[in-house]
């Protein structure tokens, strides 16, 4: 089970992150010629996004349950125009559009094209006309001054290079009194579901890349809460609060869980880039997650930041 790629809203629901070395290793010339949200934006649209396309519902069902705290959180209403950041496959944006009715519009936004394709299906096919999606990165978009009554990001929010302009561009699209409501991990060590398919599978993959800067772009940039604080803060929010919440991540089964844990996030990495291991790790894996097995589903621990603040 995880959901540990970097990208973000800049990207999306995601959450999804996970940990260092999630982004595919790049050549010099690569790296000299993009950085910061360019990356996430190349490995959203050619390798992340499209994996997280094809297992948005396995995705979504891990992370419904902990998401829907920062729902309650934000408190839509009716009539209400709300921003969806990072939105991925649209499952946020559609409860927001359901929640916000009748008189109410959201926009999603993303810079994953295959997610946004995703979100765009699901709207038409369930019939929903107020939520309507935008490809767009969030930290430099131009967004509509004070045309929001709320933002609302589900594991979307903790990869910009530069979230103090990030979230002051955000900030910027609020009504005054506007609200904001995130949903970011806490620390990996605080989050079992990602650490015990990573520990099992560490005693038989190679060493990995070194740990990049906590603070870097990636699932657990915003680990610290008063470094959130800080950001949030010189973006120019108040009333800024963080709540820790521990909640069950998961609800699939253990064939689901387990390509989950194979295929997203850190150890999705790690194997795509040593695919001989594949086996081995697989066996590893499915033995540490199958005493998380729950009538029928996996469940293990998470612990996130729901974090509430509001323009002056």
């Amino acid at each position: 089970m995880a959901l540990g790629e970097t990208g973000a809203g800049v990207g999306g629901s995601r959450h999804l992150g996970l940990a260092p070395g999630a982004l595919p290793r790049q050549s010099s010339a690569m790296s000299e010629t993009r950085s910061g949200n360019a990356d996430q934006t190349a490995y959203w649209n050619e390798l992340g996004g499209p994996t997280w396309a094809e297992l948005s519902d396995l995705l979504d069902r891990q992370i419904d349950d902990i998401g829907q705290r920062g729902l309650t959180a934000l408190a839509p209403r009716a009539g209400e125009r709300l921003l969806d950041i990072g939105c991925g496959c649209g499952r946020t944006t559609l409860e927001l559009a359901e929640r916000v009715s009748p008189g109410g519009e959201v926009v999603g936004l993303d810079i994953s094209r295959p997610m946004l394709e995703v979100a765009r299906r699901r709207a038409a096919a369930a019939g929903v006309a107020n939520a309507r999606f935008r490809e767009a990165d969030a930290q430099t978009a131009a967004l509509e001054p004070a045309a929001f009554d709320g933002l609302y990001s589900r594991f979307g929010a903790m990869f910009f290079a530069d979230p103090t302009a990030a979230f002051r561009n955000l900030l910027s699209a609020l009504k005054p009194g506007g609200r904001l409501a995130l949903v970011v991990w806490r620390s990996l060590a605080e989050n079992p579901w990602m650490t015990e398919p990573l520990a099992a599978a560490a005693a038989i993959l190679p060493p990995g890349p070194p740990p990049l800067d906590p603070t870097a772009p990636g699932p657990f940039a915003f680990a610290d809460g008063e470094r959130v604080r800080r950001i949030l803060a010189d973006a120019g929010f108040t009333a800024i609060d963080l709540a820790a919440v521990d909640a069950p991540i998961g609800g699939n089964g253990l064939a689901d869980s387990l390509t989950l844990a194979l295929r997203v996030g850190p150890l999705g990495a790690r194997l795509r880039e040593a695919p001989e291991f594949r086996p081995k790790v697989t066996e590893a894996v499915r033995a540490a997650l199958a005493p998380h097995v729950r009538d029928g589903e996996v469940w293990m621990s998470g612990a996130v930041w729901i974090v509430t603040a509001r323009r002056p």
